[in-house]
C-alpha cells in the first residue's frame, strides 16, 4: 500500500475514532493558503484541530514524532484562518495528535494526544 493510501485509510479510521468518543466532526482535510488541517472537530465548546499521522511501520519512527515545531506553526496558521473564515466562538482551542500504526487492513493501534501542543 503507498502512503497516500496508508494516509487516507488513517485519516478515515482517526474519524470514526472520533465519532465513537462524541466528537463532532466539521470538517476533514480543510484546506487553505497556509495549508492543511487533516480534522477540526468538536466537542462541547471546545474547537480540536488534530493532526493524524499513519505509519504501517517503526522505520521512520511514530507518526507522531513528526509533528515537530515547524508543522505545529504551521498548523497554528490554517486554524488561525479556519477561525477568522468561520467568525465562529469557542470557549477552548486545543490541537491534538492521533497516532495510527496500520498492523494489517482491519487492525490498528491508535494513540490520541490531546493538547499535544
Amino acid at each position: 500500500m503507498d502512503n497516500k493510501k496508508i494516509g487516507a485509510l488513517g485519516e478515515r479510521r482517526a474519524v470514526e475514532f472520533l465519532k465513537r468518543n462524541n466528537y463532532n466532526i466539521l470538517a476533514v482535510n480543510y484546506r487553505c493558503r497556509q495549508g492543511e488541517i487533516d480534522i477540526i472537530a468538536r466537542q462541547g465548546n471546545t474547537l480540536i484541530f488534530i493532526e493524524v499521522k499513519t505509519r504501517s511501520s517503526l522505520k521512520f519512527g511514530m507518526g507522531m514524532e513528526a509533528v515537530n515545531y515547524v508543522k505545529q506553526q504551521k498548523i497554528k496558521k490554517v486554524a488561525m484562518n479556519f477561525l477568522s473564515e468561520k467568525r465562529t466562538v469557542f470557549t477552548d482551542l486545543r490541537f491534538d495528535v492521533i497516532d495510527i500504526m496500520i498492523k494489517d487492513r482491519d487492525t490498528a493501534e491508535i494513540t490520541h494526544i490531546k493538547n499535544a501542543f
